[in-house]
């Protein structure tokens, strides 16, 4: 089991990464803490209150465009934070009728509105004649990674705290039933609104620190839907009802896809199905559902 101590442990181990001085493990830990940040931000209204998002990528693909747009005019220290009030915003600005549907529509509302703002950003894109955005003079790799572990831990934090809070109690009241919820005196509105408005500010900073980690933004690449697939393919195999979850879920896959996705890239998508599927109907409570009740029962 993850306790605290063992975060701490896991994320010191991961700030020695880039002391090794090489650039592979650096970049695949770069990639670790990418993951680790968006599974948790994605738990924090689809884990707990319940609601299934597959658009996470809009407030990625946000942060992005938005650290590519002032590169060069702002400094990182403040493009950053910006990328992410950006995406705060906007999520809070949307939630109201985007959150007025659930089940499969809000899936399906979610996936769709990631697709209109990509196709909204690429008219504006191919109105500039801006087809691809290169960014010039980009931190180096090992300044990106320490950012990168900054922006897991504290995605990690928000997600283990607001479990504890009593905000975090009536999302999960809100996701095992949302009428009682609201009789017994749960603000459901407020508390949906909140929670996806902070689900969406860590993704815009991720977002700017892969598009200053590329150096090239282009819209499709950016907003491609599979980040969110892989977000939610993490959550469901890692657990995403807690912190623990989001980790264990960024660490399996993570493995696997160095392992596989370079040569195998058609078997590494295949065994990704066929473990999305066992898991939803085998082990619907995740790694660290299962590593919880074998603690139970030792």
């Amino acid at each position: 089991m993850l306790t605290p101590l063992a975060f701490l442990a896991l994320f010191a181990g991961l700030a020695l990464v880039p002391l090794v001085g090489q650039d592979y493990p650096t970049g695949v830990g770069l990639g670790l803490l990418m993951w680790i940040a968006l599974t948790q931000s994605w738990t924090i209204l689809s884990g707990f209150a319940g609601y299934i998002s597959l658009g996470h990528v809009v407030f990625f693909g946000l942060g992005g465009y938005f650290t590519v747009l002032t590169w060069g005019v702002l400094p990182i220290w403040l493009s950053l934070p910006l990328a992410s009030l950006v995406t705060f915003v906007f999520a809070v600005a949307v939630s109201l009728p985007v959150l007025r549907v659930r089940g499969p529509y809000f899936v399906i509302l979610t996936f769709g509105l990631a697709e209109f703002v990509k196709y909204v950003v690429m008219a504006i894109e191919a109105y500039l004649d801006q087809f691809g955005r290169l960014v010039l003079d980009a931190p180096s790799l090992q300044t990106l990674y320490w950012i990168s572990l900054l922006l897991g831990a504290l995605a990690t934090a928000l997600t283990y705290g607001i479990r504890l809070t009593r905000f975090g109690q009536g999302l999960i009241a809100i996701r095992e039933d949302e009428e009682a919820a609201q009789a017994i005196g749960v603000p459901v509105t407020r508390y949906k609104v909140l929670a996806y408005g902070l689900a969406a500010l860590i993704p815009g900073a991720v977002g700017g620190v892969m598009a200053l980690r590329t150096s090239y933004f282009e819209p499709q690449q950016t907003f491609d839907p599979i980040t969110s697939f892989t977000i939610v393919t993490m959550a469901i195999i890692g657990g995403s009802d807690d912190a623990r979850g989001p980790i264990l879920g960024a660490v399996f896959l993570t493995i696997l896809s160095e392992l596989l996705w370079a040569k195998m890239p058609q078997v590494y998508l295949v065994l990704l199905g066929i473990l999305l599927v066992t898991f939803v109907v085998v082990l619907p409570n995740g790694i660290h559902g299962l590593l919880r009740r074998k603690a139970v029962h030792a």
